[in-house]
């Protein structure tokens, strides 16, 4: 059973438009040979660890063939790696190569940049609180996915992507 919102949550908003802008410039320049859909794909191994092409194409929320062709792309440009399970020899495992690793790092320390800039014009008790309070957001998120309840893409993932 859901709480009622009894809070403003148009500071919520503005934040989301901070946090978007910091992913924005973090994605600037990336590469511009991938998709969105294939960076959501390196950002889910990267957070799942190795997995099979049908856990990509659940994940990405498409079919197989349209993750097969996205990770054949990624695998071409050498940022991942697809290699035979050695548990089921009709299964490919996929992972990460150091160059896949290497750009979501480099993401990863635009957004960080960005944030921590934003964040040291805050008090330390004012960080605090907001970091306290994020990660009370995001385990409400959590909640509500686990149980079914959250708005969704109308197969139960709010952010599929995330792992």
């Amino acid at each position: 059973m859901s709480k009622q919102v009894t809070a403003d949550v148009d500071p919520v908003l503005r934040a989301t438009k901070v946090i978007s802008a910091a992913i924005a410039l973090s994605l600037d320049g990336a590469d511009a040979r991938l998709s969105l859909p294939q960076l959501r794909a390196l950002a889910m191994i990267d957070a799942r660890g190795p997995v099979n092409l049908s856990a990509v194409a659940e994940g990405l929320g498409v079919n197989a063939s349209n993750a097969s062709r996205a990770c054949d792309r990624l695998v071409r440009n050498g940022l991942l790696d697809r290699r035979e399970d050695p548990n089921d020899r009709r299964s490919v495992v996929l992972t990460l190569t150091r160059e896949g690793r290497r750009l979501l790092d480099q993401i990863m320390k635009k957004r960080r940049t960005v944030l921590l800039q934003v964040m040291g014009r805050m008090s330390s008790a004012d960080q605090a609180t907001m970091s306290r309070v994020m990660k009370a957001f995001t385990d409400a998120a959590d909640e509500l996915t686990e149980d079914g309840e959250l708005l969704s893409d109308g197969d139960g993932h709010l952010l599929r992507w995330l792992g």
